[in-house]
């Protein structure tokens, strides 16, 4: 009986795949990503092979909960094996494709988890944010990567944008299910174009990072219009240019010594190394930061690709890993003359 369930669950997940994307992703992906390109698509057209991590709020802590997903055979992700890796995050993975049911939003009463893809994590440690810094999060919503920052350090201030007004109700909703009223009046939530912001705040911060909106491999392949994919397909052009923009204006906003972290959730190299490349090209005073290190102590848990970079990671979904695919680059402002 539940075979023939999950038989029809995924045959009807089929349906949904949208054949225009998947043909653009076969074409550009099997180019850049050669044999591995297989496993990586037959986990992306397969939803029911998804993995979901359980980031604990420790501003809510529920030590039954730990207790449970103990139980339940979790595990904490990276164990402990990152240089830097702070004690108050906590999350956790499980082997297989069980996901926790999400927690009803409710005013007045904190969340006790968010869940999240676990590779989603990697930009955020990346950051290194430390007690009392000023964090800027130029593209913030839905929100999970500045809960996620909370997690690791109290910053002096945080600063989270989003340019999109339906995106930013969302990012308002989810700080204020996740963190402590005392905790919300250090953080500015705004709704400027990101590609200004370096301008309206010049060096005024000492971490940023850019979560840039990007290609979403995950869930365009579901677009069901084949209309409107094809339209997506042409934007996607223009999507590096943006990019690059964000990038250059978070480099403004960016105090000299400080740390700049750039993400995706695509596997396009247009979209990420090309992107990072571009930076460093034009840039006498921005520096790559070697994440190598990063990847060797996380492979237990992610599958990495190469990226000919040593400041970028690419994480790629694998069987049983299924996380990803996020990029990460880290970049350093020097101080100039």
């Amino acid at each position: 009986m539940l075979t023939r369930l999950k038989a029809k669950s995924e045959r009807k997940l089929a349906k949904q795949i949208c054949k225009v994307v998947l043909d653009h992703f076969e074409k550009q992906y099997s180019k850049e990503l050669g044999d591995t390109w297989n496993t990586v698509r037959d986990i992306l057209i397969s939803p029911s092979c998804w993995q979901y991590a359980i980031l604990l709020n420790r501003f809510n802590y529920s030590f039954e909960l730990e207790k449970d997903l103990h139980l339940k055979g979790y595990h904490t992700l990276f164990q402990g094996s990152l240089p830097y890796y702070p004690k108050s995050m906590k999350c956790y993975l499980s082997r297989t494709p069980d996901r926790m049911p999400s927690e009803r939003h409710q005013i007045g009463i904190l969340k006790k988890y968010y869940l999240l893809n676990a590779a989603s994590l990697l930009p955020v440690l990346a950051l290194e944010l430390r007690d009392g810094e000023k964090v800027l999060d130029l593209c913030s919503a839905p929100g999970g990567k500045s809960i996620a920052l909370l997690q690791c350090a109290y910053p002096g201030y945080l600063h989270c944008n989003e340019h999109d007004s339906l995106r930013l109700r969302w990012l308002r909703q989810t700080l204020e299910s996740f963190i402590p009223q005392p905790l919300v009046n250090v953080i500015k939530v705004s709704e400027l174009d990101g590609r200004e912001m370096g301008d309206a705040q010049p060096e005024m911060f000492d971490k940023v990072l850019v979560d840039a909106p990007c290609s979403n491999d995950r869930s365009w392949l579901f677009s069901s219009d084949s209309q409107k994919a094809a339209c997506r397909i042409s934007q996607r052009r223009n999507l590096p240019v943006l990019q690059v923009e964000l990038l250059r204006s978070a480099i403004k906003a960016l105090r000299p010594g400080g740390l700049l972290v750039y993400s995706t959730c695509t596997l396009s190299k247009a979209e990420n190394q090309d992107v990072i490349s571009e930076i460093l090209n034009s840039y006498t005073n921005i520096m790559p930061v070697d994440i190598k290190e990063m990847a060797r102590t996380c492979s237990q848990d992610f599958t990495f690709a190469p990226t000919g970079q040593e400041c970028g990671l690419l994480v790629i979904p694998d069987k049983g890993k299924a996380w990803g695919p996020m990029y990460v680059a880290k970049l350093k402002k020097s101080w100039t003359m």
